[in-house]
């Protein structure tokens, strides 16, 4: 029997789920946590795990469940043409919305006239979206949109603030290595380099690039600092899926990663808090510059 559109769906969203976090080979996925964090039953968390075995993505337990391989030999499927229409009524809404096309406040009857949504669509549709934080349910009845990054100006002041947090952060007192989760960043992002960057989609590349800087802030110990940058996160997502990926520019930001990695793993916080500032200035002077619309010939990086 094929799998349902849901199935595909969630077997797409964990695969990338499991690229971005890169557990180590043998961690068990716990079902009633998968539930929860795509926010459907248990049920059709269960086929989707089966499916990605079926792909070679997960391994079984002795005991039974599904755990991961080891990354390197995993079979990451290629979703990219699984659900297409999906994909071009999720990259419609998130446009008007950044557009301001629709209202803060929708219900679905709107959302399923405005798109020809079926309900299946629909549901798949809000899942997604709410899994990535820019909505929420309203109590009874509707749905609610959470601010995002929609101006050019928020978009100077994000990185602006970045730039204030992120070096700090570095030199924190009370900076504490991960050198396990910063080794396994390091991994994932040789493996962009070394050709992942070319078949990984542009939200799971955005995931990954995003969970190597929560990392290194992690590192620092400063709830106010870790829950900034998360927040802002959040918030720049969609302005990031907006533009068309060039996977050059990916590939150079992610060797910088390598580089900034390597620096934090010697202990050179001085040299590494600099090294940051300059990327994150290089960075945002490339995506602001784009974002303006004065040189309508480069492409994002979505990487950071």
């Amino acid at each position: 029997m094929q799998p349902t559109p849901l199935i595909n769906e969630l077997a797409k969203q964990i695969a990338e789920h499991l690229r971005a976090e890169n557990p180590s080979a043998g961690t068990r996925l716990v079902e009633r946590k998968l539930a929860a964090q795509f926010r459907v039953s248990r049920s059709p968390i269960r086929s989707a795990l089966r499916l990605l075995h079926a792909q070679g993505v997960l391994g079984v337990a002795g005991s039974g469940g599904f755990i991961t391989v080891d990354v390197r030999k995993a079979r990451w499927p290629d979703h990219a043409g699984a659900v297409p229409r999906d994909e071009d009524l999720y990259l419609r809404m998130a446009q008007d919305r950044l557009e301001g096309l629709l209202p803060e406040r929708v219900t679905e009857n709107e959302l399923q006239r405005r798109y020809e949504l079926t309900r299946g669509e629909l549901a798949r549709l809000l899942r997604r979206i709410l899994s990535e934080g820019w909505i929420e349910r309203l109590p009874g009845h509707g749905w609610t949109f959470l601010p995002m990054l929609t101006s050019i100006e928020a978009y100077k002041d994000s990185y602006r603030f970045r730039l204030v947090i992120e070096p700090a952060a570095i030199l924190e007192p009370g900076f504490v290595l991960d050198r396990a989760s910063l080794e396994a960043c390091r991994d994932q992002q040789q493996r962009l380099v070394d050709g992942e960057i070319w078949s990984v989609s542009s939200p799971a590349l955005f995931d990954m690039n995003s969970k190597l800087h929560e990392t290194i802030i992690d590192c620092s110990r400063n709830s106010f600092f870790i829950d900034s940058l998360k927040r802002v996160d959040r918030l720049r997502r969609l302005m990031e899926y907006r533009q068309s990926l060039d996977r050059r520019y990916a590939a150079v930001r992610c060797r910088e990663h390598i580089a900034l990695i390597d620096l934090l793993l010697e202990q050179r916080r001085q040299d590494a808090s600099e090294f940051m500032r300059r990327h994150l200035s290089s960075v945002s002077v490339e995506k602001i510059v784009l974002r303006s619309g004065t040189n309508t010939q480069r492409t994002s990086s979505a990487d950071d």
